[in-house]
C-alpha cells in the first residue's frame, strides 16, 4: 500500500554532546550490525542530527550526501526509514508488521541502501506508523500480543541489519475493524519486550498519539528505555514530555525545504543555547539542500554543509 502522509508537524532538535554521549548514541562510526567494520567518520562535536526520509519518493542514501565543510564529519547521525506500518489481520484479530513496496525495496537492497550509510557511521532506524486499520501501539489485547509484535520488530531489525525502531503513533484510527480503544498497558508491554529483545539498539519516540502519553503502567515506567524522543510539529519548539535527559531530546523540528532557513537557524541556536542533544529534520529529498541544511549546521556545529551528489 502506498502511504502518503499529510503532515503539518515539526520534527527535530539538538545539544553539544560529549564524546562519550556521541559514542553512546551513534554519532561516531561503529561496527555495522552485519559485523563489517565501519569506516571511521571524522569526529563531530555537537548535537545528534536526525533525518527522516520518505522512501516512497526518496533514497535513503540522501542522508549520507551531506558533510561539514569544517572537518568533514557527517551532518546526519541517524537516518530514519519512513515508514513501515502496524497493520491489522481481521482473520486472526492481531497486529502485524507491514512493509509497502517501497520500504520492502529498501530492506531487500540493504547492501546498497543501508550498509553505505552504516559504513559512514550513520545509524539506520525503521519508523513504524499506523495504517488506518485500527491496530496501534496502544491497544494490544494482552501482554502476549504486545510481546508478539515486539518480536516482529526485533526480528526485522536483525534480519535487515538495522540499528533500531522508531515509534510514530499516528493514523492508527483506533476502533476500526472492531479494534479496541487505547489502553494504559499496551505500549509499556511493547517497549519493555522490545528493549529486552534488543538491548543495544535504538528505540526512539515520535512524541505524538495515545502511546506517547501512556509510558507508565503497573509500577513500570518505560521512559528511560528510549534513546531519543522528539517534537512532532515541524517549524516549532516543543520539549517532549518524557523523563529523559536533555541529551536525548529534540524540542526542535524542521521540515527541510518547507521550514524557513531563519526558523531552522533559530531552532538550532536555541537547541545549543538550552543544552539539548538532538535536532530533528524531516523529508530530506534528493536535491541539493545544502543551503537549507547549512542554516542549522552553522548553529549546531559552526560549519557550512557540503552536498556531494
Amino acid at each position: 500500500m502506498k502511504f502518503t502522509p499529510v503532515r503539518s508537524r515539526a520534527r527535530r532538535a539538538a545539544l553539544a554532546l560529549s564524546a562519550v554521549a556521541a559514542l553512546a548514541f551513534g554519532t561516531t562510526a561503529t561496527a555495522t550490525t552485519t559485523g563489517a567494520a565501519a569506516a571511521p567518520a571524522p569526529a563531530k562535536q555537537g548535537p545528534t542530527s536526525v533525518a527522516y526520509i520518505e522512501v516512497n519518493n526518496n533514497s535513503m542514501l540522501n542522508a549520507g550526501k551531506y558533510t561539514l565543510a569544517d572537518g568533514g564529519g557527517n551532518v546526519f547521525d541517524v537516518a530514519v526509514i519512513f515508514a513501515a506500518n502496524i497493520n491489522y489481520d481481521t482473520g486472526t484479530k492481531s497486529a502485524y508488521l507491514h512493509f509497502n513496496e517501497n520500504v520492502q525495496r529498501v530492506l531487500d537492497n540493504a547492501a546498497t541502501q543501508i550498509r553505505p550509510l552504516q559504513q559512514k557511521g550513520i545509524k539506520v532506524v525503521l519508523s513504524v506508523l499506523g495504517n488506518h486499520q485500527g491496530a496501534g501501539f496502544a491497544n494490544f489485547p494482552s501482554q502476549q500480543a504486545a510481546s508478539a509484535f515486539a518480536r516482529q520488530l526485533s526480528d526485522a531489525v536483525a534480519e535487515y541489519g538495522l540499528d533500531g525502531i522508531d515509534f510514530d503513533d499516528e493514523y492508527a484510527e483506533y476502533g476500526n475493524n472492531g479494534t479496541a480503544q487505547p489502553n494504559d498497558s499496551s505500549f509499556v508491554h511493547l517497549v519493555t519486550a522490545l528493549r529486552a529483545n534488543m538491548p543495544d539498539k535504538i528505540i526512539s519516540l515520535y512524541n505524538i498519539g495515545p502511546a506517547a502519553s501512556r509510558l507508565s503502567y503497573g509500577g513500570v515506567d518505560v521512559s528511560t528505555e528510549f534513546d531519543y524522543a522528539w517534537n512532532p510539529y515541524y517549524g516549532t519548539w516543543q520539549v517532549p514530555g518524557i523523563a529523559l535527559p536533555k541529551s536525548k531530546l529534540s524540542p526542535a523540528a524542521v521540515e527541510i525545504g518547507r521550514t524557513s532557513q531563519s526558523t531552522s537557524a533559530d531552532l538550532a541556536r536555541r537547541t545549543v543555547d538550552e543544552g539539548y542533544g538532538v535536532y530533528l529534520t524531516y523529508n530530506l529529498d534528493g536535491g541539493d539542500r545544502s543551503s537549507d541544511v547549512s542554516a542549522f549546521t552553522r548553529e549546531l556545529y559552526g560549519s557550512e554543509a557540503v552536498h556531494t551528489p
